[in-house]
C-alpha cells in the first residue's frame, strides 16, 4: 500500500485496510480469540487475537488523545505519558492489559468506534492540516495518524493470516 499524501488518499487507506483486517477477524473461531498464540509485539511475547484488537484500540485512541490534547492547546506526551518511544513493547503490553476483561465482542465494537472516531477526525480536517506542516517532529497529522490506524491495522491483517495458516484455519 502506498503512503498516503492526502486527506483522500488516508480516509481510502483507513476504510480499505480496517475492511480488510474486520474480513480477517470474522474467520477467526470464536473459542480461540483469548489464546496466547500470536506473536506479541514485544519480542520474545505471545499474544491472543483479543490482545490484538486491544492494542489497535489502544494507538487509535492515543490519536484521539494527541489531536485533543493539541487542539485545547495542551502539552502532549509522545507516545503516552510514563512511555519513550523506545517503550513500545511495554506499552503493547499495557495495551492488552487495559482490554483483557473486555468480552471480544465488546472489543470489536470498540474497535469499530475508534476506527470511526479517527475517520471523523481526518473528514474534520483540511488537506492543508493534515499533510500542509510539521505536526509531530518532522511528521505531518495525516502521516501521525496513517502511522497508527492504517498501517497497524494492515500489519494486524498480515499477523492474523500468519497465525491462521500456522493453525491450519486458512481454507
Amino acid at each position: 500500500m502506498a503512503i498516503p499524501g492526502s486527506k483522500q488518499e488516508l480516509l481510502q487507506a483507513i476504510r480499505s485496510s480496517y475492511q480488510k483486517l474486520t474480513a480477517e477477524l470474522s474467520g477467526v473461531p470464536a473459542g480461540r480469540t483469548r489464546e496466547a498464540t500470536l506473536e506479541g509485539h514485544a519480542k520474545g511475547t505471545r499474544m491472543s487475537v483479543a490482545d490484538l484488537l486491544g492494542y489497535l484500540i489502544g494507538w487509535n485512541l492515543l490519536v484521539l488523545k494527541w489531536s485533543d490534547g493539541r487542539a485545547q492547546g495542551l502539552e502532549v506526551d509522545f507516545p503516552e505519558t510514563d512511555y519513550g518511544w523506545n517503550e513500545l513493547g511495554r506499552l503493547a503490553q499495557q495495551f492488552y492489559a487495559d482490554h483483557a476483561d473486555v468480552p471480544y465482542a465488546e472489543l470489536l465494537e470498540r474497535l469499530a468506534d475508534a476506527q470511526r472516531r479517527i475517520l471523523e477526525l481526518v473528514e474534520a480536517g483540511s488537506e492543508a492540516s493534515l499533510y500542509g506542516c510539521a505536526w509531530y517532529k518532522h511528521y505531518s497529522l495525516g502521516r501521525m495518524i496513517q502511522f497508527n490506524s492504517a498501517s497497524p491495522y494492515a500489519n494486524a491483517r498480515q499477523r492474523l493470516r500468519v497465525w491462521k495458516r500456522a493453525q491450519g484455519l486458512l481454507a
